[in-house]
């Protein structure tokens, strides 16, 4: 077992370390915001500055919304069959005529 002495000693050093760690977690990110106010200004990586009221932009083209337009009101009605024959796949000699 520790001594009385020994074990005063022990807990003196426990509490510098604490004391120690503590420090290092607070003065840490101080050193560290510190230093990043000290660093240069980052330089944009591609396209103007949008701050840059000299910047060149494209200019705005203006077209109407409706301008391929193609009115779809009600046809009069067709005859079905000749619709259906229109559009029914065509009979080949791979195909059967029905």
């Amino acid at each position: 077992m520790f001594s009385p002495s020994e074990a005063k000693h022990a807990r003196a050093s426990s509490a510098r370390g604490c004391l120690h760690l503590l420090s290092v977690i607070l003065l840490m990110p101080a050193a560290i915001i510190g230093l990043a106010g000290c660093q240069p200004k980052t330089i944009a990586l591609a396209g103007a500055d949008p701050a840059d009221p000299a910047a060149k932009v494209a200019p705005i083209r203006d077209r109407a919304t409706t301008s391929p337009y193609a009115s779809l009101r009600p046809a009069s009605p067709a005859p079905w069959r000749e619709r259906n024959d229109d559009v029914a796949p065509r009979s080949g000699p791979d195909r059967q005529e029905r």
